[in-house]
């Protein structure tokens, strides 16, 4: 049994598909809009609640607002097989994601609403709920100040910590001493590192840092040399959930005794799956789909 508790924000995704992005000014058809669930926390809770058992425990902590959004987010991720019991609610609008599709990708602007009073020093119980935890899975939409503190207790605690810095901030570089993976992608590595070669920095924290690279697949230095993990190609629809995708399958596959190579081949297939559907959330698969797929390996053991 596995026992993840994600810690982040939960949000409505108000998604328009265009094939021209306006210039300032500027009016532009779209060809398409929907709202569907979302939020970085909720979406990689949503990754692993698919890919989970009957055994496990899967839980969200975080916050929503008091308005239409919030009852609808939480009845989706219960849908998923992820516990809400202790997701608070606020007198503040639930957070959004303004997402743009454009040629095959996305392009996204984030107003926190609730997700910003994820406070910490508010706490109680969901300390406990943190303890007794194999793996706890932090992302950047909620405040810099509660991941640290988060992360801070975990390391006190002997608790693992996945932490996945998206959007990148200044502050993400205090969290390090304190995870145990941290995944940005390109960009965000070059925001929390700087201009440095990938290879050094890879080298700095051994099986520690995953950098994703899209396409092309996933990296990290395991001690004695890089490793890169390729993406399985895939006819695109909709790249917005590919990497909370990839993020939770990955914290899950470590939960299960996988290796982090293997762990990191079982999110690459999970991502590869998500993004051929519509919808951050709409494409990530279930164990079957898993297992129906020809990458599949049965030594993962998924259940």
């Amino acid at each position: 049994m596995s026992k993840i508790v994600i810690v982040g924000s939960i949000s409505m995704d108000l998604v328009m598909k265009t094939s021209r992005i306006p210039i300032e000014g500027e009016t532009v058809f779209g060809e398409s809009f929907s709202m569907v669930p979302g939020g970085k926390g909720a979406n990689q809770a949503v990754a692993v609640g698919r890919l989970s058992s009957s055994e496990d425990q899967i839980i969200m902590l975080g916050a929503v607002g008091q308005d239409s959004y919030g009852p609808l987010l939480l009845q989706n991720l219960e849908k998923n097989w992820v516990s809400v019991e202790n997701v608070g609610t606020v007198p503040h609008a639930t957070g959004v994601a303004q997402i743009t599709i454009f040629n095959k990708d996305n392009r996204i602007i984030y107003c926190p609403g609730a997700n910003g009073s994820v406070d910490t020093d508010k706490w109680s119980k969901e300390w406990d709920i943190l303890v007794s935890s194999d793996l706890v899975i932090l992302q950047n939409e909620i405040p810099h100040s509660s991941n640290l503190a988060i992360a801070k207790f975990c390391k006190s605690n002997d608790v693992k910590v996945l932490y996945n810095p998206g959007p990148a901030r200044t502050t993400d570089k205090e969290m390090l001493d304190f995870v145990d993976f941290i995944t940005p992608n390109e960009s965000e590595c070059k925001e929390i590192f700087g201009q440095r070669n990938l290879i050094d920095i890879l080298r700095d924290y051994p099986n520690k840092l995953i950098c994703t690279l899209g396409a092309e697949g996933s990296v990290f230095f395991d001690g004695k040399e890089v490793q890169k993990i390729p993406a399985i190609v895939a006819k695109v629809v909709d790249t917005t959930g590919a990497g909370d995708t990839f993020n939770g399958a990955l914290g899950l596959a470590l939960t299960k005794g996988l290796g982090l190579n293997e762990a990191l081949k079982l999110a690459s297939l999970a991502s590869h799956i998500s993004v051929q559907k519509f919808g951050a959330q709409g494409g990530m698969p279930t164990v079957k789909e898993m297992k129906e797929h020809p990458a599949y390996e049965e030594k993962w053991n998924l259940k």
